[in-house]
């Protein structure tokens, strides 16, 4: 089972703050810097209508359509999770087209090209963008580490496991109530 982040909208506040530390661990060299609208890229949205606030991002599907329509082979399976691999990536749009949650973005940076030893911007190119677990932060998800309400959390089969244990005693004791 593929690991993802849930979100428990009975506790979330719509504070942001998960966005905030989303974009903020993905902000390039990785080290801090002012946020702008040009580098508030979180792959993690907040949503809001009248009756609910809760986050949502990608949910790392185990058939996943956006791997599944992607003609480059830029999105791949790794460390029970769904990857992209930004230099297959053409920006081409499939994978957000066909993401049932729509968390699936896709964005511009500066295409940057080396010619000669001599590193270049040359314009922009587009490329896929989405929650990729913070794989490689040491510290974890940087999204459930900041939420001040703890309502987001991973979701793996080891958690799942234990839900359904839970739930099954929960079952067992209420039938005998009966």
């Amino acid at each position: 089972m593929n690991r993802f982040v849930a979100a428990d909208p009975s506790k979330c506040i719509g504070c942001r703050t998960c966005e905030i530390a989303c974009a903020m661990a993905h902000n390039g060299d990785g080290t801090p810097a002012p946020l702008s609208d040009e580098n508030f890229k979180p792959r993690i949205r907040v949503i809001q209508t009248a009756t609910i606030t809760t986050a949502v991002m990608c949910h790392h599907c185990e058939d996943a359509p956006c791997l599944n329509s992607c003609p480059e082979g830029a999105i791949v399976y790794r460390n029970n999770s769904v990857q992209i691999d930004q230099e297959r990536c053409v920006g081409c749009k499939n994978c957000m087209m066909s993401c049932p949650f729509g968390v699936m973005d896709v964005i511009t940076v500066p295409a940057v090209r080396e010619f000669a030893g001599v590193t270049m911007t040359t314009g922009v190119k587009a490329q896929a963008h989405k929650c990729d677990l913070c794989i490689d932060r040491e510290a974890g998800q940087a999204c459930v580490a900041a939420c001040p309400t703890n309502a987001l959390h991973v979701v793996d089969a080891e958690s799942v496991e234990k839900s359904l244990a839970d739930l099954r005693e929960k079952t067992a004791i209420s039938a005998i109530a009966v």
